[in-house]
C-alpha cells in the first residue's frame, strides 16, 4: 500500500471525504522522532491494507491544515473517520498504542 502525500489542497478529498478511516502522520523533515516513527506508520499501513488509508503531511510545506487541527507537536498522528478526528497520538508511541487506536476507529 502506498502512502498518500497530503497537501492543504488535497486534504479534504483524500482524508475528509474518504470512505475508509485515514491515519494522517503530521511530520517535518527536521524532526528526528518523525523519522523514527515513519517506518512504523508504513508498516501499519501494510498491516491494515484495505481497512485504512495512510497519509503523510509535511507541516512546514503545508501549514494550514495542521493549524486547523491544532497540531502543536510533531509527530502527531490523527486517525480520521467519517471526516472527523477519531483518535490522536502525539510523539513517539509503541506500535501497540497505534494498533489500539486504529482498532478503536475501525470498530466504532
Amino acid at each position: 500500500m502506498a502512502e498518500v502525500t497530503l497537501t492543504d489542497n488535497t486534504f479534504e478529498q483524500e482524508v475528509l471525504k474518504s470512505d475508509i478511516p485515514v491515519m494522517v502522520d503530521f511530520w517535518a523533515e527536521w524532526c528526528q522522532p518523525c523519522k523514527i516513527i515513519s517506518p512504523l506508520v508504513e508498516e501499519l499501513g501494510h498491516e491494515y491494507e484495505g481497512k485504512i488509508k495512510v497519509g503523510k503531511m509535511n507541516v512546514d510545506e503545508h501549514p494550514n491544515t495542521p493549524a486547523t487541527y491544532g497540531i502543536m507537536s510533531i509527530p502527531t498522528i490523527i486517525i480520521f473517520k467519517n471526516g472527523k478526528p477519531a483518535e490522536t497520538l502525539i510523539g513517539l508511541q509503541p506500535k501497540e498504542n497505534f494498533k489500539k487506536s486504529i482498532d478503536a476507529a475501525l470498530s466504532s
